[in-house]
């Protein structure tokens, strides 16, 4: 069985306040369409078309990376004129499933479950019981077969006390959809095209409307304003957190945690308050991040601490590693192994060598620092001559004192010295002590104090 996808997304989203599309306000870091989109990818779709309108050219550029084909609705004559504007396009032999733009937390074993019960029928619908199911269409049967949805504007007294309600997704043979969208008139309250008088249809034409529900209310709750959006925010970071309880991760608070992405972590690691993950993160075993840090799209191995208030992007943390409080870590850096980067240190594009050090203050810019390197407070490489970029290399054993400023391109020797306060222009040299508070020098031979 072949599957086919129709999402839509034409509608303006009024209700937002907003002057771009409702299903491109994000939903964990993520527009709400795109949520659908990754869903309708995950159930093996061969082919994705969603149905466009208000702000189509916005929607489409902040969506080419998705591998689908776009169908404009021009004008917004109700769900079943959007369906027919992507319906001539699939083959009648094909399944359809349609989604919604802005129904973002339908789940794949929901739809998957949907799907496989069209079986030998037509047509497959996925409902719902509500406590408060006004506003909705109401499921109508008849010794307990579906017969009908009725719109709530156009529902009896009797029919509005009915709970259990259509979502509007539903699943249906291509070739038997076109037939029936052929037929779907606007004789009604909205005067507008009904995608659920199909359903009537079907039960006339002797088809059986097998029905499905999610496990959970809110995978089919629509998005209409920033409440709702706001809701179902929170339902899906929790979801998130009892995952991550569930996995042997330490959350301080479940209720204060937020990934804006794919956040995978090792057991007994821990997540104090307010941390904020972005793309992909990934933690090795025994982490601990503390309170306040946002990452974002990096790695950090087992036993590391990453201290309050910290920021990591796009960075490679090897084991046992210390970061902050306070630090930030920039795209292209990789902390190797026990080394520790302390309070207000910035880094960018460097790598940091085993057992080195840079504890506060320092700005480590497109550098290339060996193992137990120690980098004093307010130390910075002057990477950037206003036109071009250039690196800075130290070397194994290295000390560099407080309020050095190394000039890129220049490489610190093997277990040189750099003095404190010193400006650094030139190559020094192994094994070497170079001061600039006078003329530069160097001294060969010199070795530095050890402990008492």
């Amino acid at each position: 069985m072949s599957l086919s996808v129709i999402i839509l997304a034409a509608g303006a989203g009024t209700r937002m306040r907003s002057l771009k599309p409702k299903v491109l306000h994000e939903l964990a870091g993520l527009p709400m369409v795109e949520h659908v989109y990754n869903t309708s990818m995950a159930l093996g779709a061969n082919q994705v078309q969603v149905v466009y309108g208000h702000g189509g050219d916005l929607l489409k550029t902040q969506c080419q990376h998705f591998d689908v084909e776009w169908a404009l609705q021009d004008q917004q004559l109700g769900t079943a004129h959007a369906v027919q504007q992507a319906s001539p396009n699939i083959s009648d032999d094909d399944v359809v499933l349609i989604l919604y733009g802005d129904v973002p937390l339908i789940k794949s074993e929901t739809l998957d479950a949907l799907v496989k019960n069209i079986s030998g029928n037509n047509i497959s619908l996925l409902t719902v019981n509500l406590d408060d199911p006004t506003g909705y269409g109401r499921i109508v049967r008849e010794a307990d077969k579906v017969v009908a949805i009725v719109e709530h504007k156009d529902a009896s007294d009797e029919v509005k006390t009915i709970q259990e309600v259509n979502t509007g997704i539903l699943a249906v043979r291509a070739g038997y959809l076109n037939e029936c969208l052929s037929k779907v008139d606007d004789n009604n309250v909205q005067g507008e095209y009904y995608l659920t008088d199909i359903i009537s249809m079907a039960v006339k034409d002797g088809n059986e409307v097998i029905t499905t529900q999610p496990e959970q209310c809110f995978e089919v709750e629509g998005v209409n304003d920033r409440r709702q959006l706001s809701r179902l925010e929170r339902i899906h970071q929790r979801e998130i957190a009892e995952k991550l309880l569930t996995d042997g991760i330490a959350l301080a608070d479940p209720n204060r945690i937020d990934v804006r992405g794919e956040l995978n972590a090792g057991n007994d690691s821990f997540i104090d308050i307010n941390c904020i993950f972005e793309g992909e993160v990934n933690l090795g075993t025994g982490v601990t991040i503390g309170a306040g840090c946002v990452i974002k799209d990096s790695t950090i191995a087992c036993d590391c601490y990453i201290k309050p208030y910290s920021v990591i992007e796009n960075a490679i943390i090897d084991k046992e590693t210390e970061v902050g409080p306070f630090a930030r870590i920039r795209p292209g850096t990789h902390l190797k192994e026990n080394s520790r980067v302390g309070n207000f240190v910035e880094i960018k594009n460097t790598e940091l060598g085993e057992n080195s050090k840079a504890s506060h203050l320092s700005y480590l810019g497109d550098s290339d620092i060996g193992k137990d390197v120690n980098i004093g407070a307010g130390t910075i490489t002057c990477n950037y001559d206003g036109a071009n970029k250039f690196r800075t290399v130290i070397k194994d054993g290295a000390f560099i004192g407080s309020d050095t400023q190394l000039v890129a391109p220049v490489t610190v020797g093997k277990n040189a010295t750099i003095g404190a306060g010193s400006t650094i222009t030139k190559d020094t040299e192994d094994d070497s002590l170079t001061l600039s508070r006078s003329a530069q020098r160097s001294i060969k031979g010199w070795e530095r104090p050890k402990k008492k």
